[in-house]
């Protein structure tokens, strides 16, 4: 299967660590403001005055608040990724492939809950916000072939890569229905989620 490369969104990378920092300061208060005030009202000169910079260092990264979704969506990837990881070393292998799907799942559900910005942008796959589109979860089947390819003792071949993306959607719709019938996420349907992506892929790893 094609793996989604991601575009970058950064009208030029940072190089020294005071611009990184600056760029980090941008994205926290773009993310902040997402949940205060929504895209619409989103503008790059409030997300400037929230960081503490100028103006021009926002336009200095991002032509448009869209570039800033989109870049707050990538940081957000990257940062999950982390956050599995971490618990995959954790885990030290304990618990295979069902304490690996628990890690993906619940380190996913601990962002959706607490990571400012989340709800309305998480991976990419609300941007424009409010839509929905499928090739944010292409790149996150391609990261977590990536990464638990080797934890779970499997070649990263199409197959694989194919489960993991069948696996990424279903809890994709299910996670948004189950946080579109609660606030914090109906726990009843996270364990039908649960339950159901174990079946499936019990038929694919076992």
């Amino acid at each position: 299967m094609r793996t989604v490369p991601h575009a970058t969104s950064l009208r030029r990378a940072p190089v020294q660590r005071r611009s990184a920092e600056r760029l980090a300061r941008i994205l926290d208060a773009c993310a902040d403001l997402l949940d205060e005030v929504g895209y619409e009202a989103l503008s790059t000169r409030a997300v400037a005055l929230r960081a503490g910079v100028p103006i021009g260092s926002v336009y200095r990264f991002f032509g448009n608040k869209r570039q800033m979704a989109d870049a707050l969506a990538q940081r957000n990837l990257e940062r999950y990724t982390e956050r599995v990881t971490e618990r995959l070393k954790e885990a030290d292998g304990a618990g295979g492939w069902r304490a690996a799907l628990d890690a993906v799942l619940d380190e996913y559900l601990a962002m959706k809950r607490s990571a400012p910005g989340f709800s309305l942008v998480d991976f990419g796959n609300q941007i424009p916000v409010g839509a929905r589109h499928a090739e944010p979860n292409h790149r996150v089947a391609d990261r977590l072939t990536a990464l638990l390819s080797g934890h779970l003792g499997r070649e990263p071949d199409d197959d694989l890569r194919r489960a993991f993306l069948v696996a990424v959607e279903t809890a994709d719709t299910l996670v948004h229905l189950a946080f579109r019938v609660a606030p914090e996420g109906d726990e009843k349907i996270i364990e039908e989620a649960r339950a159901l992506l174990r079946a499936y892929l019990g038929r694919v790893l076992d």
